[in-house]
């Protein structure tokens, strides 16, 4: 039987009058791989910085290797063996990969001076042991997403980690990365060592996950073997309601929305072509380079076209910039929406109107109470979980804050609406609330496309497809005509055999 590393018991955690965590209940295993699951805002991120010593619980216990630990300090945490790696990897862009692999050993030993010779050896050192393989004198700018994690494992495993917690490892990765991480992760185990993921991809955690712990409202609600939960019970444990998955079927229409003739843009991608019509929901997917999101990118004027048609409900239209494309009133959700979707120190008003700010103009000056009153009819309808119009958009949890990303757009009435990776980032609960609202503006008429390389996704919430392989589309297929397995075959490499 494996041992106990870490055990929590009875943590409680309060923010004022807040309590975020209440009596949970949390143990690792030396040698296993523990997902701690659950919706945004749930309680998990609080619960690692509790592990990491950036917090301090409110009361409760924690042992460590059968020890009571009175007060854990984030120095304290990393010296008993626990290395947390966060989204953003906490890596130093502008120094090389061996001096953001020797950083901490570095600062450990209190040096004020970065031996390099030592610090790539340590480098090659730590790749050697996890299989990775990288420049030891590459800036860290200059790597990949997936590099970029290797280096934050490599320096966690470089400080003696006993314990490392990934938080939502796998969101910027493609499928081949997610597979390459894993098997380092597996290998770390099979070396005694105890592994917390925290993620909320149901695929992802029944590949790799020995055990499983769900928080729900900041409390345990279920713990055991990954054995002991069917998909329906994961579900329900997490989000409290049944959810069940079943294929998007439209009523047949013949009256197109937007049809796309032998589109292309030199250097991304060619001859591409599709009919959207009223009530279709459009998939586009594809690896990585494939040409799939700049696809999105051409029919919303970021880079615009060189060859091809575009019409609109009939009507040939032209689109070389973004401002033809909103003339069009054709929306575009970008992947990235932190970079890209959102103005994080604006409020959630102010995101909601930003691309439809026009109409909200009285003789020069904004209408504020017209603004404010158009932004709880999309709180309410989109189903978004906001106390205040006025807090900053950054407040929201990812999916409800991917709910006004979507919202900006409906609101400026689209012909047209592109979602690229709409689900990322966003928890099983909000993922169903997204696909609902997508389906429901389908049928009322908005023409949908969603890029993205998430199957499920596709397959439960689209009935047209387009694969796409080295620029190049598979043409227009019905997904009823596929299963998921035969969805994932096309996406790695089968889609234009002959």
């Amino acid at each position: 039987m494996s041992t106990s590393f870490l055990r929590m018991e009875s943590i409680c955690k309060n923010f004022g009058g807040v309590k975020a965590l209440q009596n949970v209940d949390f143990e690792v295993h030396a040698g296993e791989i523990h997902c701690l699951a659950g919706e945004n805002g749930c309680g998990k991120s609080t619960l690692i910085k509790i592990i990491s010593g950036a917090h301090q619980a409110s009361s409760g216990s924690i042992f460590i290797e059968g020890e009571e630990e009175r007060r854990l300090t984030p120095i304290g945490s990393i010296k008993k063996g626990i290395q947390v790696i966060y989204q953003d990897f906490a890596i130093f862009p502008n120094l090389s990969v061996a001096e953001n692999i020797a950083m901490n050993s570095a600062l450990m030993q209190g040096k004020k001076r970065m031996d390099w010779k030592a610090a790539r050896a340590m480098a090659l050192e730590a790749m050697a042991k996890i299989g990775a393989h990288m420049d030891p004198d590459m800036l860290v700018e200059r790597l990949s997403v997936s590099n970029r994690q290797m280096v934050a494992i490599c320096r966690a495993i470089l400080n003696d980690a006993k314990l490392l917690i990934l938080d939502e490892p796998t969101t910027a990765l493609t499928s081949y990365e997610v597979s390459m991480l894993y098997e380092i992760l597996r290998n770390l185990k099979a070396k005694g060592m105890a592994i917390v993921i925290v993620n909320h991809k149901l695929e992802e955690i029944y590949e790799i996950a020995d055990r499983l712990t769900i928080l729900r409202n900041g409390e345990n609600v279920a713990t055991g073997p990954l054995g002991e939960f069917s998909r329906s019970r994961f579900i329900h444990c997490m989000t409290g309601r049944e959810i069940i998955d079943s294929l998007y079927e439209p009523e047949i229409s013949a009256e197109p929305i937007l049809e796309v003739q032998a589109l292309g843009r030199e250097g991304s991608f060619s001859d591409v072509s599709f009919t959207l019509n009223k009530g279709d929901v459009l998939g586009i997917t594809g690896l990585l380079g494939s040409g799939r999101g700049e696809i999105g990118d051409a029919l919303f004027g970021i880079y615009p076209a060189d060859t091809g048609t575009i019409a609109l409900h009939g009507k040939p239209i032209t689109i070389k910039s973004i401002k033809d494309a909103t003339r069009h009133h054709i929306g575009y959700v970008p992947e990235d929406r932190l970079t890209q979707g959102l103005f994080l120190t604006r409020s959630i008003m102010d995101n909601t109107v930003a691309a439809s700010i026009e109409k909200y103009f009285v003789k020069g000056r904004l209408d504020e109470e017209k603004m404010d009153a158009v932004t709880w009819e999309w709180i309410k309808r989109i189903g978004c979980v906001a106390s205040d119009s006025k807090a900053p958009i950054r407040t929201l949890s990812g999916g409800n804050a991917q709910k006004m990303v979507i919202a900006k757009w409906m609101n400026i009435n689209p012909s047209v609406l592109i979602l690229n990776g709409p689900t990322v980032g966003v928890d099983i609960g909000s993922k169903f609330d997204i696909h609902t609202i997508l389906h429901e503006f389908a049928k009322a008429g908005v023409g949908v496309i969603i890029i993205s390389d998430d199957l499920s996704e596709l397959y439960y919430n689209c009935n047209k497809l387009l694969v796409m392989e080295g620029g190049r589309s598979s043409g227009l297929m019905d997904t009823k005509t596929l299963t998921e397995e035969g969805l994932a075959s096309l996406l790695h490499g089968n889609a234009l055999e002959k």
